[in-house]
This record gives C-alpha cells, structure tokens and sequence, in this order.
C-alpha cells in the first residue's frame, strides 16, 4: 500500500525518466525506462510500452519500437474492469485501477505505429494500421453522438490519405483526404479553431483528378481559388512530418462542495460558485448515514486537470532546390487532449464524488463507535484523496507537414524553425535520396517547450 501514500504526480514520481526526455538525452530516458520497475506494474504497463516505443523510435529502432506499441494497441483493446481494484479505488484513488488510454492516446499509438512502418518502407503493413485507425474512428463516432464533443479525428484521416497515397491507391486516398478535409471545417473550426492546411486542398484537388473524379476536382479547385498542376516527371515526395513541442502532463485540482441533505434519502454535494450539485442517494432507510453526511459542512475532492508545455517554435519551413515549404499545422494534440479531459469532466467528477462520499459513510461510522479510530479513517482519507494523473507525456505538443516535391535522387533541405519570442532560427539540413514517382517520410522532433510550473 506503499503508493497510497504518495501525493506525487505520475510525472513526479518518474521524474528521472521525463527530465531525461524533455533534454533529449533520449539513450539515457531509454535506459532508466527499462530499469523502472514502477512504470512496468501492471496498471502502469500500458504507459511503459507507449514510452518505450516512442523513446526506441526516436532512436531509430523501429522495429523494436512497434513491439511496444503493438504491445500497448492489444492492452488498449483488451481492456477489461478488474473490479477488485476498482472497489479499492473507491475507498482511496482511481490510481489504484490499471490505466485506461485516453481516446486520441489510442489514435496516437496507431499513428507512430503506422510511421514507423513508413520510415521502414513497408507500406503494406501500414496500411494494416490504416484499417485499424479506421476502425478506432468508427468507435469513437459511434461513442459520441454530440457534435460538441470530440469525435472525428481530421489528422488521422489525413494519415490515411498518406499511406493510401504513397501505396498508389488515389481512389482511398481522395475518400480519406475529403473526410479530413471535411472534419478541419466543421468539427476542428468549431473545437479548436483550425482551418484545414493549404497542402491538404491540393492533394484533394490531385488524386480527384487522378482518380477520375473530374467534376469533383473542379469544384474544388474553384472553391479553394487553386488551379491543378500536375507534377513534372522525374520528382518524388517528401513527406515531412514536424513533431513541435511536448504534449500536456496531467497534474490535479480540488473543489470544495458543501453537503447538502435532500428528500427522500438523498444528499447533494454542491457548489454554488461553480453551478455543480451532484445527488448522493441513500435508501430511505439509511437516514443515519444520510445524516452522518449532512452533518459534515464539506468535503474536498480532487479531479485530473492538464497543464500544457508552451512551444518554444512557433512556425517552420523547409528550404530545397531553390523553394520554400511552409510547415502547416495537422494536430495540436495538446488542444485535442484537453477536450478529450473535458467532455468527460461531469462523469469523473460523478466518479470522485461518489469516491468521496463513501470514504466519508465509512469514517462518520467508525467515528460513531471510535472516535480515534474514525479520525485516523478520516486522516487516511485526505491523504489518499488523489486525482488520476497518469497520461501518455512522450508525445509532441503538436504535429506539422510539408509535401516537398523534388527532383528524384540525392537532394539537400534544410529545416528552419523561428522562435516565438524572435531571434535567429534553428536550423537544421537533411539529406534525403528522393524516390521517382513515390514517396518518403521523415519525423523531426524539437523537444523545446516554455519553462512551467509542473507541479501545480
């Protein structure tokens, strides 16, 4: 029961690891991963294989990397309810239960899955976890029925549009380029303020027409004012893939509710200044207990809240054969996160309360026959009330692209990545054998955020 007592956050407790990572000392951050034996107990083996993978991957060995996010993909989707840990939760804190992914955790998963595939050249097995991302999508669509919560993922569809792409097959290609096309203008315009990136219209625009969808590829050429040129012979892509930043951390906050006692058996847990009350139903016959809770003014109870890591870069470009590629924004995972968190905000904070509801039941009992033995309860009770703050913290803040169309064979681009706060660029050059008629991917990862308080 050693972890009941820790009021330390999942980042606290694997701070060693997450300061290894954030510096880029991503050999080291491997090691203490693997000789972590906390970060491979079983409610926690989930998050393991996640970091391992993206820690291998980013050292390039991608193979081994999917056997950790295959690993991760099979938890995920097997996952069942141990309710003998979700009993002790209730009486101490939902970091007792094995972690449950968080919807774009599970797409993300797939997502580096799928590129690692790329960056091996097995275009095939990609397109396996294509399908799969298919699916998960289909899932998270029939979950959500409200147009104001998170349901369709525009980056995901725009990924398949990819592979579907770099595989030749225009005719899935255009089907996942105008699904992303239309979710970047309905739901990401309204959730978060993202218009669909320039590149995404032109490659819309291109395999209608490579397709066959004439009709199709002229209205969207006169709804997006681009007229289609098709590629000179010769050249190949480069799809380049700009991974900016670090995702959100988990961290917690608490609110105070007064206890209310209602009709009928019932007890409100409520606050006025935040609009929130939340019945607690006793039976009729249970007015002792429901008075034991009445009688308590009220209680705190704590909730998982995320706290982002500000990027360093705000914009970037690719330079390459006398051209300038702009990298647009695909996913800013950070926002994705933190809408996932708040459309389930009412049923964690439904979970918490009834946690704290009972903890509180069991100590005014045991007060009524010991009143040592129920302070000692009560004083176990704060100490183990504890949000659940264990989130997937290996991945970028948010994603960018570029499609760079070069001539086939060596060719030289160099990276540029500008400042928020101004100053000179970061840069960087990569050399790339470019294929003709086909495409390539690469992954660049600038770890860089804004200094913040992590432990608020």
């Amino acid at each position: 029961m050693g972890g009941l007592s820790s009021c330390l956050t999942y980042y606290q407790l694997n701070l060693q690891f997450e300061r290894a990572f954030e510096q880029g000392r991503i050999e080291e951050a491997d090691r203490l991963l693997s000789s972590n034996k906390k970060m491979k107990r079983k409610r926690e083996l989930v998050l393991y294989n996640l970091n391992k993978g993206t820690t291998l991957s980013l050292l390039g060995n991608y193979d081994s990397s999917n056997v950790y996010f295959e690993n991760a993909y099979r938890m995920a989707d097997e996952y069942h309810i141990n309710y003998g840990n979700e009993a002790l939760a209730l009486l101490t804190n939902p970091n007792m239960t094995e972690y449950r992914l968080e919807n774009n955790e599970v797409l993300m998963n797939l997502y580096y899955k799928a590129l690692n595939y790329l960056k091996l050249g097995d275009k095939e097995a990609a397109l396996v976890e294509c399908k799969r991302l298919n699916i998960k999508i289909n899932q998270l669509s029939d979950k959500y029925k409200s147009d104001k919560k998170f349901k369709r993922d525009a980056f995901i569809h725009l990924l398949m549009g990819l592979i579907y792409d770099a595989n030749y097959d225009y005719n899935n290609a255009f089907i996942a380029y105008r699904n992303a096309y239309e979710i970047y203008s309905d739901d990401y315009a309204k959730l978060f303020g993202m218009a669909a990136p320039d590149q995404l219209k032109q490659d819309l625009i291109r395999t209608a027409y490579q397709t066959g969808f004439k009709q199709d590829a002229q209205r969207y050429e006169k709804q997006f004012g681009i007229k289609y040129k098709p590629l000179p012979k010769g050249t190949g892509d480069v799809i380049f893939l700009w991974h900016n930043g670090l995702g959100p951390i988990k961290s917690e906050w608490s609110i105070n509710f007064n206890i209310v006692r209602g009709q009928g058996g019932q007890v409100f847990f409520a606050n006025e200044q935040m609009g929130f009350s939340f019945p607690f139903f006793l039976e009729e016959q249970d007015k002792d207990k429901s008075n034991g809770l009445a009688a308590m003014e009220f209680i705190r109870v704590a909730f998982p809240k995320y706290v982002e890591r500000p990027l360093v870069f705000g914009q970037a470009s690719l330079s390459a054969n006398n051209q300038t590629f702009n990298l647009q924004l695909l996913e800013d995972v950070n926002a994705v996160s933190l809408r996932c968190l708040q459309d389930r905000m009412l049923f964690e904070m439904g979970k918490s309360l009834l946690r704290m509801g009972l903890k509180k039941l069991s100590e005014y009992q045991l007060r009524k026959k010991n009143d040592g033995v129920g302070a000692a309860i009560g004083a176990f009770n704060a100490l183990t009330e504890k949000a659940d703050t264990r989130n997937w913290q290996t991945v970028p803040h948010s994603i960018y692209y570029a499609r760079v169309t070069l001539p086939k064979g060596p060719q030289k681009v160099t990276f540029s990545a500008q400042s928020r706060r101004g100053g000179q660029p970061f840069t960087h050059e990569f050399n790339f054998n470019v294929p003709d008629n086909g495409m390539i991917f690469h992954t660049h990862q600038n770890l860089d955020f804004v200094p913040v308080n992590l432990y608020r």
